[in-house]
């Protein structure tokens, strides 16, 4: 598992590699034949224009290259063609300042063309490819900027109650958006359906009134432009308050009809160039592309104004509007939607919402009682918001939007292009990038205009594009430096007239594969055309390309090349020199076949100013030490000699156990070793097994403990210290066997001392008792009988007894 992880790393690794080599050689992938052609590559390439520049064996195509590789191939800056871009702003009026105008002042209002609410307003951007012009367009919303309303309503009979609450819209409107702005202007129309059938009924009854015989309808029509936009409301009262309702047979309604025309018959609906809103309201849904066909319509709708006498004359040859055809229009004239419908088509127009930018959807009552603050409330939720939008970009042009709005919140992407929860009077700033790749429309301009979606100030952007070089104006056409005028000379090299091909122009491009033109292309009359490494173009070798710009072929034979030579460190010629022809030329003070021995004896100096210490030699910037004991990069190290221990004692005491004088500091004193412990003494390493000399120390520590470390430098010149991770310290006295043995052993003299005396004292009894005995034998008594004693012993016979 291990090994198969490593190999798909490896393999992702090396993809990697190759991957971002190719993206990194857009100028050597476009194998340019001319500067325009150079240029046209990518932003980091550069064409040389210098004449001598071209090696032996090196195309024409190798003066495009990045610009440090110009440079480092011997190109002079001046003799560098690399053109950039730029941006003119032409016209930058400042975003209008605006308070709402009341009281005296309001005699003399600003004009709604007057009003400036982005900037800049015109640029001019010239484009070289690649390379990203960028701008930063201010939006400010303006504090009472006009606004025209215009409310389109369904009088389809399900709306008969609804009609009735909007009779008394126009004033009451009015009234509430005066806190809104002071320029305010409504309108009205009105919708049913496609007066054909199935969509209603064709009886001549039913056309005259298509309900019910007890209820006066109106004849159903398509759609009806009531009254143009207006200040008077009351006027927008007394028109609506004449309206009938009208009838038809299905539940879908004509509405898209109805909002094609409000939105393209700008002229009869009255739009001004300020902030316009239509209000739809219907308790329906709505018929779009493909249903004309029902009644027999085909047409695809033309999104044109065919309305006569303020009515759509045309609905029974157009077919409905679909949905994209519908939002172009809304966006092209600048229109907010807002869709009042009931709460029963709510998610039919919350996903219509969602492919419309710029509108919104409010739940509308059963009778439309909540209009006016549903009309308010959608509007603050629209003006609070900004999207950018921008005109059709010309082919290989890209633009991205970075926003900066309120509260310093950043977006990029397509986040980028809008601002939300903006106030009257916020300001915020879009940061834009525009991109072209290549040369998309040669010699001329384009034109793009980006402008926030329902407004309509806009930003009108000119794009011009390099396509050629400076030096292009310079060409020399028919040049005899082309081969008796076979090209035309500029920038430094011929751009070869049609059928003529070589660095001069030459040749004839039908003779380029000759057999005698290949024989002077093969060096040493080998079989090898130019070595492998190229063609023969016109008897001449053309050396190809390698992916990595800094590698190259060259030579008469395309013998030669600069990537072959001996590395060192993975750097070829050691990082110290170049490769020319497969063979290293080493910088000064650098020698050797891979230029990886430095002559730089300045390393080697050791503090007493000696090289290598005196006990050494100085080789490719390295001491090699002659004296065995001795180590380090300048021989100064001496690992075994005496008063190593001591001098590291403290170090090793504080690191391994946290003890000692340098406890406190160690970290900053003692971070100069590699410190690694072990269980015992015998994984030590040992000086015979070492491949460098190894110093054992035993040292005491502040407990009296002994412990036991090695000191050595290794070929790393790293210092190693390998540490016993236990001290050695000496076991203390076990007080319970001592105390039993005192116990014991008083114990036991005791009862000798006892023993002692009592063989003494039988001793000195039986030598008395001798004494006694021998003072008895030799004493003599008086044997007499005392006269005064009387035995106590009575002697009586009995005088039968005769004795036998």
């Amino acid at each position: 598992m291990d090994l198969k992880l490593i190999l798909l790393t490896t393999l992702l690794g090396v993809c990697c590699y190759c991957n971002a080599q190719k993206e990194g050689n857009e100028c050597i992938n476009a194998n340019a034949k001319y500067c325009g052609e150079c240029i046209q590559a990518g932003a980091k390439c550069g064409w040389c224009k210098d004449p001598g520049f071209l090696k032996q064996g090196e195309t024409v195509s190798t003066r495009c290259d990045e610009l440090q590789s110009l440079k480092k191939r011997g190109c002079q800056d001046h003799m560098i063609e690399n053109p950039h871009g730029g941006q003119t702003i032409l016209k930058n009026k400042s975003v209008t300042n605006r308070k709402k105008v009341t009281g005296p002042g309001r005699a003399n209002p600003l004009m709604p063309e007057e009003i400036t609410q982005i900037q800049p307003q015109k640029l001019n951007l010239t484009l070289r490819s690649g390379e990203p012009q960028t701008f930063d367009l201010t939006f400010k919303r303006a504090e009472d900027y006009p606004i025209d309303l215009y409310y389109l309503m369904d009088l389809s009979y399900s709306m008969k109650d609804d009609l009735e609450n909007v009779k008394n819209l126009g004033t009451q409107l009015m009234q509430k958006m005066s806190t809104i702005t002071s320029d305010f202007k409504i309108g009205f129309g009105s919708f049913v359906e496609k007066t054909v059938m199935p969509y209603i009924s064709t009886t001549p009854a039913k056309l005259l009134n298509p309900c019910t015989s007890d209820q006066n309808c109106t004849s159903p029509f398509s759609y009806k432009n009531v009254l143009k936009l207006t200040s008077n409301g009351q006027q927008f009262n007394t028109l609506v308050g004449q309206q009938h309702i009208s009838g038809n047979l299905d539940s879908p309604e004509g509405g898209f009809d109805a909002i094609m025309q409000v939105a393209v018959c700008g002229d009869q609906i009255g739009w001004r160039n300020v902030t316009r809103l239509l209000v739809f309201s219907t308790d329906a849904g709505f018929h779009f592309a493909g249903d004309g066909k029902l009644g027999g319509i085909v047409l695809p709708n033309d999104g044109k104004c065919h309305l006569e006498n303020d009515i759509y004359t045309m609905s029974h040859y157009y077919d409905y509007p679909s949905i994209a055809h519908l939002v172009q229009k809304l966006s092209d004239n600048n229109i907010q939607t807002i869709f009042a419908v009931t709460e029963e088509f709510q998610p039919v127009y919350q996903e219509l919402k969602n492919l419309i930018p710029k509108s919104a959807v409010g739940t509308l009552s059963a009778n439309s009682s909540n209009v006016i603050q549903l009309i308010i409330d959608a509007y603050n939720s629209l003006s609070s918001e900004v999207i950018l939008e921008n005109s059709k970009l010309p082919e290989g042009v890209t633009i991205a939007y970075t926003s900066r709005c309120k509260n310093g919140v950043v977006s990029e992407g397509e986040n980028g292009r809008k601002c939300s929860n903006i106030s009257i009077g916020d300001e915020v700033t879009f940061s834009i990038s525009i991109t072209s790749k290549g040369c998309p429309n040669k010699n001329k301009s384009e034109t793009i205009k980006i402008k926030p979606l329902g407004f309509t100030e806009e930003v009108e952007i000119t794009l011009n594009f390099i396509c050629e070089c400076e030096c292009h104006k310079d060409g020399i056409e028919n040049s005899p430096d082309c081969h008796f005028g076979n090209g035309t000379f500029e920038c430094g090299a011929c751009k070869c007239y049609d059928g003529r091909v070589g660095k001069q122009c030459e040749c004839s491009s039908n003779d380029v594969a000759t057999e005698d033109m290949d024989r002077t292309c093969r060096k040493d009359n080998g079989t090898d055309i130019c070595s492998n490494n190229g063609e023969c173009v016109c008897g001449t070798c053309e050396c190809k390309k390698r992916e990595n710009p800094e590698e190259r072929y060259s030579g008469q034979y395309c013998e030669c090349d600069n990537f072959n030579c001996d590395r060192s460190g993975n750097k070829l010629c050691g990082g110290h020199g170049r490769c020319e022809c497969r063979v290293c030329i080493c910088d000064p003070m650098w020698t050797g076949s891979a230029c990886d021995c430095s002559l730089d004896t300045s390393t080697c100096l050791a503090s007493n100013k000696q090289i290598c210490n005196g006990r050494g030699k100085c080789e490719c910037g390295s001491c090699k030490c002659t004296d065995p004991k001795f180590q380090g990069p300048t021989c100064e190290t001496c690992p075994t000699c005496p008063g190593v221990c001591t001098e590291h004692k403290e170090c090793v005491e504080c690191r391994a156990f946290g003890t000692g004088e340098k406890a406190a500091t160690c970290k900053e004193d003692c971070d100069y070793f590699t410190m690694i412990k072990v269980k015992d003494r015998d994984k030590l390493p040992q000086p015979n097994a070492a491949a460098y000399p190894v110093m054992h120390c035993k040292e005491r520590d502040a407990n009296d403990c002994w412990f036991y470390y090695t000191y050595a430098i290794n070929n790393n010149t790293e210092k190693e210290v390998h540490v016993v991770e236990k001290p050695d310290c000496p076991s203390g006295p076990d007080i319970i066997p001592i105390v039993l043995g005192v116990v014991a052993g008083i114990v036991l003299i005791g009862m000798a001392l006892l023993l002692i005396w009592k063989l003494l004292m039988i001793i000195h009894d039986r030598r008395e008792f001798a004494k006694f005995e021998k003072e008895k034998m030799n004493a003599k008594w008086d044997t007499g009988e005392n006269p005064i004693y009387k035995s106590a012993v009575t002697t009586v016979v009995n005088p039968k007894y005769e004795g036998k």
